[in-house]
């Protein structure tokens, strides 16, 4: 299987114009696969190590969903409640029964900020007055459509209010990251560490696949719900601007988190393992079970193709004969995980113990992960 694995790995740099990669797939606790290859830098200057770290985008989401559910668990709360319960002067909660884990699946209708409402997304305290105030574009809890930016925000105040006014980030790397030996960080990334960090390196084209067209379609008319999802809160239009360290240290759970394969693989497996490590239980139960519990699927109102979120996670949609629509994360209908912009991709799959992490720096078009790290997942349940 190994070989196999790094052979078509290879072929990522040698057909694809990869630049620097880490695959990491662990099973039963131990890692089973780890390979790297490339450069950390454009110039081709520093080689990519197995440790690398590099900004992940939207495959922040998944340790962010842990957090908020433990800090939910360790207030007492449940997945179930209301979030009017801790935050009562946002609208959509205030105005509907959204509940948490509602709004951690992408249910809360608020995917964007209209225009007008969106302040620069680093001036934390205006955006979450713009987010207080937002009309909700469907009702909350009937429907979906991804949150790629405002769910850090939401989930995020959240924490907030039932900590007594930690950062999501911080919570994260206090009570998870830290703790757990998982090489992952949002906000408050450790200066010494920053000669280990690769240069995320923006598309050099567009190749949306067919199920994509839709979206970016919709991308390109100014009064889109997607454009306006990927704009707010405003800033950031650049891809290459994920470089700066003032948003690599701003702690945003939506998309500002740092990371290693092996870090992200080593974290979905202690959600594939019912959240034991080492024969110690890390993370209790109903963590565990919220965040593999599917809560929606169907239409996605934002990226206009169909999509399925458990608790924090997505998972691959099935159709009306119970057939997976993709296969983002594997044969298994209870895998789950979240991709991020540009091709990094992590799962768990329970069903199999396995888990799975694939991050890069040359980043590549599309809202799905893309055939380097997909060609990757079908050979190794091909070869297991």
């Amino acid at each position: 299987m190994i070989e196999a694995l790094e052979e078509r790995f290879s072929r990522n740099f040698e057909e694809r114009g990869e630049l620097g990669a880490s695959l990491s797939v662990w099973r039963g606790g131990e890692e089973i696969v780890s390979l790297h290859q490339g450069w950390a830098d454009p110039k081709r200057e520093v080689p990519w190590k197995a440790d690398t770290l590099a900004p992940v985008w939207s495959a922040t989401k998944g340790p962010a969903a842990v957090a908020f559910l433990l800090a939910l668990e360790n207030a007492g709360l449940s997945p179930h409640d209301p979030v009017s319960k801790v935050w009562p002067e946002l609208l959509a909660a205030r105005e509907s029964s959204l509940t948490f884990v509602q709004l951690l699946s992408h249910q809360a209708g608020l995917p964007a900020l209209s225009p007008g409402n969106r302040p620069h997304l680093l001036s934390h305290g205006e955006v979450i007055a713009a987010m207080v105030r937002q009309k909700p574009f469907w009702t909350p809890g009937e429907g979906h459509g991804y949150h790629p930016r405002t769910i850090g925000y939401l989930l995020d105040e959240v924490v907030r209010r039932v900590t007594g006014g930690v950062p999501l980030g911080r919570y994260w790397n206090e009570n998870l990251g830290t703790p757990l030996r998982i090489d992952f960080w949002i906000g408050d990334f450790p200066a010494h560490l920053l000669d280990r960090l690769a240069v995320m390196v923006p598309p050099k084209v567009q190749r949306p696949n067919e199920e994509e067209i839709p979206f970016y379609r919709a991308l390109a008319q100014t009064d889109s719900l997607a454009l306006a999802a990927f704009a707010s809160p405003s800033g950031m239009r650049s891809l290459g601007e994920i470089n700066q360290l003032e948003y690599l240290q701003a702690g945003l759970p939506a998309f500002g988190g740092i990371g290693s394969a092996r870090a992200l693989a080593k974290f979905y497996q202690i959600l594939a393992l019912d959240g034991a490590f080492d024969g110690v239980q890390v993370l209790p139960a109903r963590v565990v079970r919220t965040a593999r519990t599917l809560q929606t699927s169907g239409p996605d109102q934002t990226l206009l193709l169909p999509t399925a979120f458990t608790g924090g996670f997505k998972t691959d949609p099935l159709d009306t004969t119970g057939r997976k629509q993709r296969q983002l994360f594997g044969p298994s209908p209870s895998a789950f995980g979240q991709p991020g912009a540009g091709g990094s991709h992590a799962f768990a799959d329970p069903e199999a113990g396995l888990s799975f992490a694939y991050v890069m720096n040359q980043m590549e078009s599309g809202i799905l992960p893309n055939r380097k790290s997909l060609d990757l997942v079908d050979l190794l349940y091909r070869e297991a």
